[in-house]
């Protein structure tokens, strides 16, 4: 999928684009007709090029500043942005948010967003059954995702990240055989939350990370809790440019807070996040990767699973399965 053409850049298929940029202590500007960020040093300034027509999301971390010609190339380019803490999170600002952990981004503007996504989502979205039946499919999708992504991914392999492994197909097999007979979504959060836990506790047991707890802290010490955060981020990331290309507005989620405007992100992130973010986390901690390093692993992850591509087909059949409910 790709938004209306705003300039003469050549377009590559957000569902295509394979660059997501942190980018801390530096200055993003426009130079030359390109975005570029400069970092400067005690002789010489070094400039280096943003490729914003093969980019998704940029977070800007500690230190960092944007002039407005970049941003204006960015959003010609349909670039997602948005300030955050250290490594990635908080995210700071996007736009109004009420809590460091609700997701809003600055989004590029144009008169001629698509519609047909959002028209379809709004024929099932009023009402809770239906909201049910779509946040049940999400699920479904996000399971037959891990499934596919630890059964042949050779990293996970490395790290004996089983699907056959007992304690693993008993939870994977009772989330799915429970997931249908779920009466509402509190309920489906509860289930969620129980098949999260089994699978941390199974990736910090492959990876030796004993006494594991989850914390959503981002000042938290623990570094296998700094990747887990970071790394949710940057699936955050690649939901809400899902979104924005598709034209459905973050508040409209079908599982998390229906009071959170960010929400829909959250219902979307989740679709790779256990698949991908989770195991790479934990394989991160046990290397004693620097952020840089487990960022570029999560990257590497997401663009040979073709996370950004996966977003877009559940999303879209969802619209058009929730509007013929």
């Amino acid at each position: 999928m790709k938004p209306q053409p705003t300039d003469d850049l050549k377009a590559i298929l957000h569902s295509k684009r394979a660059n997501l940029f942190y980018l801390e202590h530096c200055r993003v500007m426009a130079k030359d007709g390109r975005v570029v960020f400069l970092k400067p040093a005690k002789e010489e300034n070094y400039y280096w090029n943003i490729p914003i027509a093969n980019t998704t999301v940029i977070l800007l971390g500690n230190g960092t500043s944007i002039t407005q010609g970049a941003v204006r190339l960015l959003c010609a380019a349909g670039v997602m942005f948005g300030f955050s803490g250290g490594g990635g999170t908080p995210l700071l600002a996007g736009t109004e948010t009420k809590k460091p952990t609700d997701i809003e981004w600055l989004m590029p503007q144009s008169e001629y967003r698509p519609t047909e996504y959002l028209q379809h989502w709004m024929q099932f979205w009023f009402e809770e059954s239906k909201r049910l039946t779509i946040a049940k499919y999400f699920q479904e999708q996000r399971l037959a995702y891990l499934r596919k992504i630890w059964g042949k991914d050779q990293d996970l392999k490395n790290y004996d990240f089983a699907l056959d492994e007992v304690s693993l197909d008993k939870a994977l097999k009772t989330y799915q055989r429970e997931l249908a007979q779920t009466p509402n979504v509190t309920q489906l959060l509860l289930l969620e939350a129980r098949l999260t836990t089994a699978l941390y506790a199974f990736a910090a047991q492959r990876t030796q990370h004993d006494d594991f707890t989850r914390d959503h802290d981002p000042k938290e010490t623990d570094i296998a809790n700094q990747f887990l955060n970071h790394g949710n981020y940057l699936a955050y990331g690649l939901a809400a440019t899902c979104l924005w290309v598709l034209g459905i507005p973050h508040g409209f989620a079908v599982m998390h807070g229906k009071t959170r405007r960010g929400a829909l992100v959250f219902d979307v992130a989740d679709l790779i996040k256990d698949a991908i973010v989770l195991p790479n986390a934990f394989i991160a901690a046990q290397e004693g990767d620097t952020e840089q390093e487990f960022r570029q692993r999560c990257l590497q992850a997401f663009t040979q699973h073709e996370a950004l591509d996966f977003m877009f087909d559940v999303v879209k059949d969802a619209a058009l399965k929730g509007a013929n409910l």
